[in-house]
């Protein structure tokens, strides 16, 4: 079935209707949810000229639901065995990961975490919030703070710690996840998010460095999409390989690179490698499964409302994966889907949330809501659907919670059985 394919990255504010891609090429936030995933228009960008910091808008992402307090350390890794697969004249591929983990309570002892770096804040200021309709200038992005202080050491009373590994749609920055990761870190988990240099619309490093995507093709046909989303998602796969060697390091109470820095207490040795999974957004969701194919030390994965690209596509997988997926995304329409369900030989789940849009499995699932009640204009349900978003991020913790203890931590749950009166929105599709 024909659909469109929205992107936003390296130009901002490119919208391009396409007829029978194979998949969506797709910042995160950006893929409308009308039937069969058809594009809309979106505001040009725009600039709020004359607003002062007093009055930009500040809006907050919902407090974890997990036991532990956060602790969270952004750590440069710099993989020297291979060129960077994105800029072939980079002789070495670096990256940028944030780990999420139980922590003691450090109280005023450190900062806690913001959302986006400061220099990434600005620069999503500028390219990649006024596609979404919202004008440069108008959100303070920088002022939204997470729940996880920053280099706080870990809880010993976590024990050793369950690994998962996560990635954001096609062009979407590591933090736009942080709502679901620190609310698995706060049950235990340790979760590493990545993000993908040259496919990030930014990527702040240390010294205030920034880059920004690489610019897309001048002509994006089916077949130019196709071949973008296959290379994005073989480099996302070796960096994703790449950073699990080095979480590998770390749970041996070695570094995690030359570039780590000085990390938290408690984090050398914590991770337990023999309990991993894999989590991701769209192009993150597809490439979670594609992990769990091929690592034997991934043991699970969760795609969120992603299109399969790559061989996982028609192979499935034969250990356990969850497939969520928006309100119009369904087995009938993406036949990526139907050929993956088929193929995968393994316990496997897939779940409807009814009102929802592909943005409704990142942070802008609490942003945008909030950011409407002073921009009316914004279109919301565009870009997260109608679907209640308080309820909505419930249930996305609550699901993905129990999917990651049952398979990792062999922790009985019966959510899967039947639906749940706790989250009357989700469907569990036969």
């Amino acid at each position: 079935m024909p659909f469109s394919t929205v992107i936003v990255g390296a130009v901002a504010g490119l919208a391009l209707a396409v007829a029978a891609a194979p998949a969506t090429l797709t910042h995160p936030a950006l893929t409308p949810s009308a039937p069969t995933m058809g594009g809309v228009g979106h505001a040009a960008p725009v600039a709020v000229r004359g607003v002062s910091a007093a009055e930009r808008l500040t809006v907050t992402l919902p407090p974890p639901a997990g036991t532990y307090a956060v602790g969270t350390v952004a750590v440069r890794l710099v993989d020297r065995s291979r060129r960077d697969p994105l800029l072939t004249s980079k002789p070495y591929r670096e990256m940028m990961v944030s780990l999420w983990y139980p922590a003691k309570d450090a109280g005023q002892a450190s900062v806690i975490a913001p959302q986006m770096a400061p220099l990434a804040a600005a620069d999503w200021d500028r390219h990649s919030g006024p596609p979404m309709g919202i004008p440069k200038g108008a959100v303070d992005w920088a002022a939204t703070r997470t729940h996880a202080r920053v280099g706080a050491p870990v809880d010993p009373r976590a024990g050793k710690l369950p690994v998962v590994l996560f990635g954001s749609g096609d062009g979407g920055p590591r933090s736009l996840g942080t709502a679901l990761v620190e609310d698995l870190a706060a049950r235990g988990y340790l979760v590493v998010t990545v993000d993908f240099t040259y496919e990030a619309d930014q990527v702040e490093f240390p010294g205030g460095r920034v880059v920004r995507a690489l610019p897309l093709p001048d002509k994006l046909t089916p077949q130019v999409i196709a071949k973008l989303l296959a290379r994005h998602s073989r480099a996302r796969l070796a960096d994703m390989r790449y950073v699990l060697d080095r979480i590998a390091e770390l749970g041996r109470g070695r570094d995690l690179g030359e570039d780590a820095g000085r990390l938290p207490a408690g984090l050398r040795g914590a991770p337990d490698l023999t309990r991993v999974g894999a989590l991701g957004q769209s192009l993150g969701g597809s490439v979670a499964a594609q992990l769990a194919h091929d690592d034997p030390r991934v043991d699970a994965g969760v795609n969120l409302d992603g299109s399969y690209t790559g061989p996982v596509a028609k192979t499935g997988v034969a250990k356990p994966l969850m497939q969520v997926a928006a309100q119009a995304h369904t087995r009938a329409n993406e036949p990526t889907w139907k050929s993956f369900w088929d193929a995968s030989t393994g316990w496997k789940r897939e779940l409807r949330f009814a009102g929802a849009a592909h943005g409704s499995f990142t942070d802008l699932q609490a942003m945008l809501p909030q950011i409407a009640t002073k921009l009316p204009k914004v279109p919301v349900a565009d870009f997260v659907g109608t679907i209640d978003p308080a309820r909505s991020v419930s249930a996305q913790r609550a699901y993905i919670a129990a999917f990651f203890d049952l398979h990792l931590n062999d922790k009985p749950t019966r959510l899967f059985d039947a639906p749940d009166p706790r989250h009357p929105d989700v469907s569990l599709i036969p």
